[in-house]
């Protein structure tokens, strides 16, 4: 016999008693499994007789140890009877306890229901795009600039998007402090490749001519010492070299040695339809973004602490893979961020709170729809994924389990109806 009731955060308590034949089958198993154990002068382990064996263990002992024997299947028929989707290991009271029965109070975090709301005719337009002539150009002078010599100004002063081929030293107090040196360095004015503040005030600068920039570094900088802090940089400015930037002509083009495109005319046509189709994508994201928003304002949902931890898990995990592939330990980002794993988590479990939403949200419009996934969808799913990562179709059918094909098809049909 069993209870369930709802409590708050989709957190309940399952109340099962067990009693009769299998409380007292419970107790008897668990009488011989200590009396097993037991060791007394005279006697072999597991040799001693139940009359003596019950002289040395105590009641409390069985009972305790009998919970053990009933604990698991109680709660196994509990969430059958109550068809409960747990979401995290359940914890467990005794509520009362004696020979005759055990009452067993689970608290159990479960998938929250969720009471839709609308999901369809939802109004949201997804927005036009068009590529203009300025981003064509835009693209032509992008061009211009990847093919650019440069050329020493025997002449005139360093100007914006010049190369000032510079020797650098930073003060702090008037000490030079770690990493603040360089010699030779080339840097393009107007790159943002220095602190704000540094590549303008060498405009105006010639040849060998030296200059004290005062400069503040930015108060989210990695070096603590630093962040913050009003500083002097000791520059010389050893050569100017401005941008010679080649005629826009075919020649140009053929250069870029893009396939089927030799005439600036053809550039600008493949340009025009490479960044409409890029358009059309991010118009196509932001139209699924907005219709996911309006589906979790319609429907709020209360979701279990649990379920964003679990999420955060994820999400922190995948990061760390990233940081990895990049060269970096997760240890090494924390300490060049000035981050620790509590601030990162902290920005994470924002997004994985969204992204359970959404998924609850999903998953009951897919549930009242009753939408079911075909055999031929799920190949043809298998053969996307396949083409996407340049594998063999069977080769990912042994990697990507199908009830997790399923599970994303039936959300995309979820998607796609609200999309309607």
């Amino acid at each position: 016999m069993s209870t369930w009731e709802l409590k708050e955060n989709s957190t309940g308590l399952l109340s099962v008693t067990v009693d009769g034949e299998k409380w007292a089958d419970a107790q008897k198993k668990a009488f011989n499994k200590i009396a097993g154990k037991l060791s007394i002068p005279g006697f072999r382990a597991g040799k001693v007789p139940a009359a003596m064996a019950k002289k040395y263990i105590s009641e409390q002992e069985v009972l305790m140890e009998a919970v053990d024997h009933v604990a698991s299947a109680a709660l196994m028929e509990g969430v059958e009877e109550h068809k409960l989707w747990m979401i995290d290991r359940p914890s467990l009271d005794i509520t009362s306890i004696d020979n005759d029965a055990v009452v067993l109070a689970f608290t159990i975090a479960v998938k929250p229901e969720v009471t839709l709301g609308e999901y369809t005719n939802l109004g949201i337009k997804k927005d036009g795009v068009r590529v203009t002539k300025k981003e064509i150009e835009e693209q032509l002078k992008s061009l211009q600039n990847r093919f650019a010599e440069l050329e020493v100004k025997e002449d005139g002063s360093v100007e914006n998007g010049d190369t000032a081929v510079i020797d650098f030293e930073g003060f702090k107090d008037g000490i030079a402090f770690d990493g603040g040196k360089g010699e030779n360095y080339p840097l393009e004015i107007g790159s943002g490749t220095f602190i704000p503040g540094f590549e303008e005030q060498l405009i105006g600068m010639k040849a060998e001519e030296t200059k004290d920039i005062e400069v503040t570094f930015p108060e989210n900088y990695q070096e603590a010492t630093l962040a913050g802090q009003p500083v002097t940089f000791k520059v010389t400015v050893h050569e100017i070299k401005s941008k010679v930037l080649p005629e826009i002509n075919d020649e140009l083009i053929a250069m870029a040695h893009i396939e089927n495109v030799n005439t600036v005319a053809e550039f600008e046509a493949f340009v025009k339809e490479d960044m409409k189709k890029f358009k059309e994508r991010q118009a196509d994201e932001k139209y699924t973004n907005d219709v996911l928003d309006k589906l979790v304002e319609n429907t709020p949902v209360d979701v279990p602490n649990v379920m964003v931890e679990h999420e955060t898990d994820g999400l922190v995990e995948d990061f760390k893979n990233r940081i990895a592939q990049q060269g970096l330990s997760y240890e090494q980002f924390c300490t060049l961020t000035g981050q620790d794993d509590d601030a990162i988590r902290a920005q994470m479990r924002v997004d994985a709170e969204s992204k359970v939403k959404v998924r609850l949200v999903l998953e009951a419009i897919a549930d009242k729809e009753n939408f079911e996934v075909s055999e031929d969808e799920i190949n043809a799913e298998y053969q996307r994924i396949a083409d996407a990562y340049h594998m063999d179709a069977a080769k990912v059918k042994e990697l990507v389990n199908a009830d997790n094909v399923v599970y994303d098809l039936r959300l995309r049909k979820a998607i796609d109806l609200a999309k309607a």
